[in-house]
């Protein structure tokens, strides 16, 4: 059997689509299907969490965006409480939502959960105290049961693949860092870290830190991407504002991520 061929990713986060913004990452997306196999979209993928805002999104990709879709929602997709319309819009247009689901795309596994906050290492909030506190933690343990949950089933259904996670929320400080650090237990949880090591992942993309910084690493090892639209442009003022990336399956995983710089620098 041949090997599959090394597949081109390309990530962005924060896309924050309103009523009013048909074509605003027309731009975006045309560059991405020029370069990559795959788009990844990490979160916030509407301003207010309303169907109407998806429904532009969908159109935009529909139009201009001419490789598969996988997505995780963020929180502003849960302000205007039409998750479910939001979902429908983005099916429509062959869009692969993941919460907690898996896909594999060109040999790689790619999972997705939204994530949560509630801060990192010594200084992560635990479930003491108040039922509203004891909530918000379990919030956070229950996306990070999900993830890695997720990944076990690829562990299971496709062994030798190479995994990567789709978040909105931070799995790292490192990525945060530039956001205040009174808002850090905002902006993610270190509970979404152990799954990311313990399973090996490739690489991990989330958004949502929009002050952070553009990449770090877990304790084991695994690569971060902060790929929220404010953070690329201010990192990489001169590229269209997404990440690329060549993973090989049939490569060892330390050598099987390389960056790559798109051919539609600006």
């Amino acid at each position: 059997m041949e090997s599959p061929k090394p597949l081109r990713i390309a990530a962005v986060a924060d896309l924050h689509y309103d009523r009013h913004a048909a074509g605003k990452h027309r731009a975006l997306f045309e560059a991405a299907s020029r370069e990559a196999d795959v788009l990844l979209l990490c979160g916030d993928l509407t301003d207010y969490g309303l169907e109407a805002e998806a429904e532009v999104l969908a159109e935009d990709l529909r139009q201009h965006a001419a490789v598969p879709v996988l997505a995780v929602l963020g929180n502003h997709d849960y302000e205007g409480d039409q998750v479910e319309g939001i979902c429908e819009a983005l099916d429509r247009v062959k869009v692969k939502l993941l919460d907690g689901g898996s896909c594999v795309v060109g040999g790689v596994g790619f999972v997705g959960v939204k994530g949560f906050g509630g801060g990192f290492g010594r200084w992560a909030l635990s479930a003491w105290g108040e039922a509203p506190l004891k909530a918000f933690v379990q919030a956070a343990v229950d996306e990070a049961l999900k993830l890695d949950a997720a990944l076990g089933r690829l562990d299971t259904e496709h062994q030798g693949s190479h995994r990567v996670a789709l978040l909105h929320y931070a799995p790292i400080a490192e990525t945060v860092e530039g956001e205040p650090e009174v808002i850090w237990p905002f902006c993610g949880s270190g509970r979404l870290e152990d799954p990311l090591d313990r399973h090996g992942v490739a690489a991990a993309f989330h958004g949502h830190a929009h002050a952070g910084t553009p990449e770090g690493r877990t304790r084991g090892g695994v690569p971060v991407y902060n790929v929220s639209i404010p953070v690329l442009q201010r990192a990489f003022p001169e590229r269209p504002p997404f990440r690329l990336f060549t993973l090989d399956p049939a490569a060892e995983p330390a050598g099987a991520l390389v960056e790559a710089a798109a051919n539609g620098q600006r």
